[in-house]
């Protein structure tokens, strides 16, 4: 566990990267949230804070798998996945905590393989927090549209069809009920089959509205804190209602408010657990005026130890 009353090493790592989304903009994201502020309001909760940049898309790109189909933009995809997941185990090789800034949610595709086989070195056990609209469960012979942001979570817990993301850098997977969807309003027909076959923890808005986000975010926590356990975070702005949180190409009406958003963040931060994160889907394309960049940044720094009033942990 992380010890919350001292400063983190952090990381940032950009991924401009919108192939896996059907709309265009999200490469847009990680300049947003850096105009947005999101280095030095890290920095000025103490934390030590690094910006590497944003990756690029390396020039060969790896070929999609004879026969495979339904999976848009595959090489573009696994390119960038494999260029996260390479960068990401060089941060956590340093001792230093990955932030990746996206663009699209197929980006947790590198971010959380590379955690994956960080854990299964070091002997921790890994969960993974995915805070969104959407389940992101489909596989190319479930998916309605073949975009791979919608495919990136299947992919995490060896889902078939996908084994060629990462290719030769494949690392260990992720079991699917260490996999926490949080915050979820949209669900497929055939990916809710498949969620329920494979046994997934599900959050949805019926269980937040009827229990409160404390308790079923507590829920989770004390899951993890159970098996002394690593939790990544995958933030995706669309967990957000999209009347606080416009900048984003799949809005779900009915997310999360603002308080409950920032109550997510600050028992996160108590807990000591978050080892790793993922802010994910963010299009200044369609936001108003940086409202979604700027609330993106306030949430990371909750998550990171800004509170409104100090209180000892």
């Amino acid at each position: 566990m992380i010890d919350v009353g001292r400063p983190l090493n952090l990381t940032i790592i950009g991924v401009p990267v919108e192939e896996g989304a059907g709309r265009a903009g999200a490469a847009m994201g990680p300049r947003a949230l850096r105009t947005a502020g999101l280095r030095a309001e890290l920095a000025d909760l103490g934390h030590d804070v690094e910006d590497i940049g944003d990756l690029a898309l390396p020039q060969e790109l790896p070929a999609a798998p004879a026969g495979l189909a339904n999976a848009n933009r595959f090489a573009e995809v696994a390119g960038w996945s494999r260029a996260l997941a390479h960068a990401t185990g060089q941060v956590l090789g340093r001792g230093r905590l990955p932030v990746a800034i996206g663009g699209d949610h197929s980006l947790s595709m590198g971010s959380v393989a590379a955690v994956a086989q960080h854990c299964a070195t070091a002997g921790r056990e890994l969960f993974v927090l995915w805070l969104d609209a959407h389940a992101d469960f489909n596989t190319p012979a479930t998916s309605p549209s073949g975009n791979m942001h919608g495919m990136s979570a299947a992919m995490l817990t060896r889902e078939p069809g996908l084994e060629a993301v990462l290719g030769e850098l494949q690392t260990a997977g992720l079991p699917p009920a260490n996999l926490f969807l949080f915050g979820i309003r949209s669900i497929d027909r055939a990916e809710r089959a498949l969620l329920d076959a494979r046994g997934v923890d599900i959050t949805d808005m019926r269980l937040i509205d009827e229990f409160g986000t404390a308790v079923m975010i507590r829920r989770v926590i004390d899951h993890v804190a159970g098996h002394k356990g690593w939790l990544h975070v995958s933030l995706d702005v669309d967990v957000l209602d999209p009347a606080i949180a416009p900048g984003v190409g799949t809005p779900v009406p009915g997310g999360t408010s603002y308080r409950e958003a920032h109550l997510i963040m600050e028992l996160l931060h108590e807990s000591g657990l978050v080892g790793s994160l993922d802010v994910v889907e963010l299009n200044p394309f369609l936001d108003d005026r940086g409202r979604s960049a700027i609330l993106l940044v306030d949430l990371v720094a909750s998550l990171f130890g800004r509170q409104v009033y100090e209180r000892a942990i």
